[in-house]
């Protein structure tokens, strides 16, 4: 039987002054006494395609239809902080993106259409790209840790330069995901 790889379609997070500023409001959210899971600076990223376990046979066939997409280089602007599903029940604490949304939307529609063709079903909900930045474990401080949400609601992070699209492998230990690129697809010129 051949091994399985986690995989997801992402671009990633790496400039040192965007982090250092997550960083911060992570450990403003901390101070809530939330019970919060922080993402670790290096697994932030923006998630286009979720794959889940799938074959080596798979990954192969994936990485051919994602050398087909097409994007230039263009810039997101990380912007708010926000919940998923409600701020009644936060479940997962994110950045959102203003400037960019069209170029990362042409991305994703591009990838789910190569996908669905290898067997991948479309996202039902369609694309709200977003950065995780933490998960809620519980409802404790939850109080506390929406007024922090509604502080930073409008909050800015800083702009990134999307300069690759990347196939990354996941790889759950106890203490979180350990993240590494498989492939990458680099802007037309």
């Amino acid at each position: 039987m051949s091994e399985t790889i986690r995989c997801f379609i992402a671009i990633d997070i790496d400039q040192k002054n965007i982090l250092e500023k997550i960083l911060s409001i992570q450990k403003v959210l901390k101070e809530t006494n939330a019970d919060l899971k922080l993402v670790e600076p290096q697994n932030i990223h923006l998630t286009l395609k979720f794959l889940g376990e799938i074959s080596e046979e798979k990954v192969k066939k994936v990485i051919e239809a994602i050398k087909n997409i097409q994007f230039k280089s263009f810039k997101i602007v990380l912007k708010g902080l926000g919940v998923f599903p409600t701020i009644a029940h936060p479940r997962v604490l994110w950045i959102g993106i203003t400037n960019g949304f069209k170029d990362a939307s042409s991305i994703f529609i591009q990838l789910e259409d190569k996908l669905a063709n290898l067997g991948f079903p479309k996202e039902e909900r369609g694309f709200s790209p977003h950065l995780t930045i933490a998960r809620v474990k519980s409802g404790k401080g939850k109080a506390e840790l929406i007024k922090i949400l509604e502080k930073f609601k409008n909050e800015e992070f800083g702009e990134i330069s999307v300069e690759a699209v990347k196939l990354k492998r996941s790889v759950l230990i106890s203490k979180g995901p350990i993240y590494s690129t498989i492939f990458e697809v680099k802007p037309l010129v």
